[in-house]
């Protein structure tokens, strides 16, 4: 029999939701019966309260339960009638009545409340009927002897009761049954017991994902049932018999209204006969019923041993599944122990076929993985026998591995996990060293993971493919808090020094070894390629997205010496860390009014996603994609969402390379392809990979260094040039869509645009639509694909970063008047923003004339020598120029830096005949100037589109450069854009 493993899509949800309405109802209020001497010796003596509220927080439990006392019973009374109460605890002596009488005036008011006798004296003079009933109104005797476990156990027995059949069937939380009647006993067993189950359990949390984790887990720990007679222990049995993880029995009790000198012996019977993996502990004052246990047959404990509790723990350990999973040969020789999943898993893969058979045969794995509140993995393999396999044991045990493969890593997906150097799992997709916060680009990565993995239809609809989010590791901010204030670097946030010297102080800083040593163990397990991302508080935010101005290294994580790579990995943290000061950053905040002293760093160490080809590391493709299209094009609408995609590392896209920019929706239709000529023009010739040699390349405050741009021609016999371009035959002028001919290759992307080689449209759309439901605004994504020859190997869609789009979905009342277009010196109809900038005194544009293509590095310089001049000056001013602005390829624009034009007021791009390049959506640059408001024009060589160059002239020159004039109008200048319309004028104030 094969059985397809179903990866557990809806049962096991990564925040452990299902846990969430576990143990709903809770022991809130007790009302405490007894008289005053009582009541002082529970509170000066004992400090009952405060015992109850210290072991509540040691058990990270939260809302300990209120203690309300009265003197005597008609008080009790009373409060019963003005309040709600969950529990009645009573002292054999109150006043007005004996605490029989008060128990059955109680259930006549409320027969669900709990009454609780607390007595001194064993036993007390009416403790049982002769048939050793208790008496009707009472629902448990205990002792007191001023120990305050007892009041612990018991509010957590009543909690038990109260919550076992719901939580059974909600989650198949499982239960343990105690038989005993002797007030004596259980006021002696049940603490304990209720000590050793936290205990285990405890254990078992600390290989929680998380701190959520851990502390819906503990709601997940398995049940104490009690029952004093044989019917009520078989009423629970029968109830419960799905669930029970094992019973605890004394021997003697009452059946049928008497003294049953056989009864516990008679229950377990039973049991075994029902269910033979059902642990059974029989225990007895009397060593001589240790005969009966071997008769059932299950484990004996006599009550009067000295070592009473550690027999009872052994029973937990070595029976109940708690503990470490013990790996035995039949006849019961320890073969091996495993303390968690990953290395049960290990062990059920290399043990012998004899002790795979007996523990599959003794339901060993399933009772192990229920005391450890893996219950649906559990519920599983439980059911499984090996005629299920036709009694094949491979075939058997290759299922057993299948599906705790897939829960280990279905169990995090989705989930911040602490990283533990000493119990480090490679299949954990996020975790996280530092307890401070992930900062903005990490939790964006953290949500998109939680939303791909909560949206199983999408997995379900794109199976041909892997849609995943690259493993992932954040060094938390407090890791910069530390680092920062240990070498005295705070300083540096209010200094204007030049990038390259905060690189040089950061560099040489003092790393904490605390995290360091987390590192190590890291690497030590990892050896693919990392890129070391920023991800400060204030990146990402719905507000401004910072997108571009810290740094980013890519570093081979090859070199065979693991110092020497955790070596590297520190100096790229440390210049991660440094970029939070440099200019740039600097500049944005001082626009935005943030003060760079407050803001903190945490670094992401992510896998880079990609394939070797030769000495090189790169993905097949790079991209981002919008949901919120700027510039549609028909038939596209601007809610049809935008993609730009490269060959190669996404250093192209980011930085407004060539590229191709498709709508998602309509991906076939691409104006920038409408005839060769064009193809051949946009067409992307150059593209960004990681060099793979064994070296550590060296780093600097530049992260460009770290990466190689290598022609796309020297490229043409790798895998994704094959699959991905096509050949130009010049003698037909036409691009045929193959490889498989001789001719220069051309990148046109026609294999996934056109021919579905990994429904990547279909993906963008649907993870778009699914990132603005999650974010309640228009999204921009970056992702990566790979691909392979190899039909064992499905296409992987990585995403690797989600961010908010601009604010301003909603556009205040603002339209252009027919007055207004008519005297404009410049108009056009593909603007972006939406705004209305009055008192804009002053314009900076790119002389025509001179304007050269090479020398747009001269032209970025010149205009941020103005910007600083007109910003120390407090001059609003327009940007006018040719080309691409803030492309880092300047034979498309200008390749100005944040830093050069943090002044400005407006940007248009205008049309040169030297110059022409598709409008950038998908850069840092772009994104940063939208989330500040700042329009952004495009003149465009058509009939609409006007921008009057004598006008710009005509006003006296304030500074004349190069290449770069400065001029200051007679009249400020207004500018109005209309998003509504993608419409924008600026003219003269009248």
């Amino acid at each position: 029999m094969t059985i397809e493993v179903d990866y557990f899509a809806e049962e096991f949800d990564p925040r452990f939701r299902i846990f969430h309405d576990l143990m709903q109802k809770k022991v809130a209020d007790i009302l405490l019966v007894s008289t005053p001497y009582d009541a002082w010796i529970m509170d000066e003596d004992c400090r009952l309260y405060e015992r109850i509220i210290h072991e509540y927080e040691g058990l990270n439990l939260s809302h300990p339960p209120r203690l309300h006392w009265v003197g005597s019973g008609e008080e009790a009374l009373g409060e019963i009638d003005q309040k709600k109460f969950d529990m009645v605890i009573t002292m054999p002596r109150v006043w007005g009545m004996d605490s029989f009488s008060l128990g059955q005036r109680i259930k006549e008011k409320d027969p669900e409340i709990p009454v609780i006798i607390m007595t001194h004296r064993i036993p007390p003079a009416r403790e049982c009927a002769p048939d050793g009933m208790l008496p009707a109104g009472i629902d448990r005797i205990f002792a007191w002897s001023g120990n305050t476990d007892i009041l612990v156990a018991l509010i957590k027995s009543a909690e038990d009761r109260l919550n076992a059949a719901h939580d059974t069937r909600a989650a198949g939380i499982r239960v343990i049954l105690f038989v005993e009647d002797s007030p004596y006993y259980i006021t002696s067993l049940l603490p304990m017991l209720y000590k050793e189950l936290v205990t285990q359990t405890q254990a078992v949390l600390e290989e929680g994902l998380n701190e959520e984790h851990r502390l819906l887990t503990m709601r997940a720990r398995p049940k104490i049932l009690v029952a004093g007679s044989y019917e009520e222990a078989v009423s629970l049995y029968e109830q419960f018999e799905p669930y029970v993880l094992g019973v605890i029995s004394d021997v003697r009790f009452s059946r049928n209204c008497e003294r049953d000198d056989a009864a516990g012996v008679t229950f377990l019977k039973r049991i075994k006969q029902e269910r033979f993996d059902i642990p059974l502990l029989l225990t007895s004052s009397d060593p001589e019923n240790a005969s009966k246990a071997k008769s059932i047959p299950a484990v004996f404990v006599d009550k009067n041993s000295p070592s009473l509790h550690e027999e009872v723990r052994s029973f937990f350990l070595d029976h109940l599944g708690f503990g470490e999973f013990v790996f035995r040969w039949p006849d019961g020789r320890e073969l091996a122990r495993a303390g968690n999943l990953r290395a049960l898993e290990a062990g059920i893969r290399t043990i012998p076929s004899e002790s795979f058979y007996h523990h599959c045969n003794h339901n060993d794995f399933s009772r192990w993985l229920f005391a450890r509140t893996e219950i649906m993995l559990a519920s599983k393999l439980r059911p499984i026998t090996h005629a299920d396999f036709s009694f094949d044991l491979e075939n058997h045990r290759h299922y057993v591995l299948s599906i705790i493969r897939a829960r280990r890593k279905q169990r995090q997906k989705g989930v911040v996990a602490d990283f533990e150097a000493d119990d480090f799992d490679p299949d954990t997709d996020f975790f996280k060293i530092g307890k401070g916060s992930l900062g903005g680009k990490a939790r964006g990565l953290a949500f998109v993971s939680k939303l791909l993995h909560s949206s199983s239809a999408l997995y379900e609809k794109y199976s041909a493919a892997d849609i995943l989010v690259p493993q992932t590791l954040v060094i938390t901010t407090d890791a910069f808090d530390s680092f920062v204030e240990t070498n005295k670097l705070k300083r540096l946030s209010n200094e204007t020094l030049p990038d390259e010297i905060v690189a040089e102080r950061f560099m040489a800083g003092r790393f904490p070894e605390w995290i360091k040593q987390d590192l190590r163990a890291y690497l030590g397990q990892i050896t693919y390629p990392l890129a070391i991302r920023s991800s400060s508080l204030l990146e990402d935010a719905h507000a401004f997205a910072y997108a571009g101005l810290y740094r980013t290294y890519m570093i081979s994580n090859d070199h065979p010496i693991l110092e020497i790579r955790l070596a590297h990995l520190i100096t790229a943290i440390k210049l991660v860390f440094a970029s939070t000061y440099f200019q740039g950053p600097k500049a944005f905040s001082r626009r935005v009014g943030h003060r760079t002293e407050e803001e903190k760093m945490a670094v992401i160490v992510q896998r880079m996603e990609g394939d070797h080809y030769g000495g090189y590391f790169y993905p097949a493709i790079s991209g981002v994609a919008q949901s919120h299209n700027f510039y549609p094009f028909s038939p596209a609408k601007a809610e049809d969402g935008i993609a730009a995609i490269a060959l190669g590392l996404g250093k192209s896209v980011m930085e407004g390379e060539k590229v191709l920019r498709f709508s998602p929706r309509f991906p076939k239709h691409l104006p920038q392809h409408a005839r060769v000529e064009d193809v051949l023009e946009n067409a992307q010739q150059h593209f960004y990979a990681l060099k793979l040699d064994g070296i550590p390349h060296s780093l600097t405050h530049n992260d460009e260094k770290s990466l190689v741009r290598r022609k796309i021609a020297d490229a043409a016999d790798e895998l994704p040039m094959r699959l991905l371009a096509g050949t130009y035959a010049p003698e037909e002028n036409r691009i045929k869509e193959t490889t498989q001919i001789p001719g220069a290759r051309v990148l046109t992307f026609s294999q996934v645009l056109k021919y579905n080689l990994i429904p990547l449209p279909g993906l963008l759309n649907d993870i778009l639509k699914l990132g603005e439901e999650g974010m309640g605004c228009p999204v921009e994504i970056e992702f990566s694909v790979n691909l392979s020859h190899d039909s064992d190997r499905k296409p992987s869609f990585a995403v690797l970063q989600m961010r908010p789009m601009s604010a301003g979905a909603e556009f205040s009342a603002l339209s252009l008047s027919a007055e207004e277009r008519q005297r404009a010196f410049c108009y056009s109809k593909n603007a972006l923003g939406h705004a209305k900038k009055e008192a804009v005194t002053d314009i900076v544009f790119v002389k025509p004339e001179v304007f050269s293509p090479t020398r747009t590095l001269d032209i970025a310089k010149e205009i941020g020598y103005l910007n600083n001049l007109l910003t120390t000056e407090n001059k609003k001013y327009l940007l006018i120029g040719p080309g691409r602005w803030g492309s880092a390829d300047r034979w498309l624009g200008i390749p100005v830096k944040w830093t050069d034009i943090f002044g400005v007021q407006a940007i248009i791009e205008a049309s040169h005949p030297q110059m022409r390049a598709d409008p950038s959506q998908g850069s840092h640059f772009f994104h940063n100037i939208t989330t500040l408001g700042i329009p952004y024009i495009t003149i465009s060589d058509n009939q609409t589109d006007v921008l009057d160059w004598s006008r710009l002239t005509t006003p006296s020159v304030h500074r004349d450069l190069l290449f770069v004039t400065h001029v200051h109008p007679a009249r400020p200048l207004t500018l109005k854009v209309d998003a509504r319309r993608n419409e924008c004028a600026v003219f003269h104030e009248m």
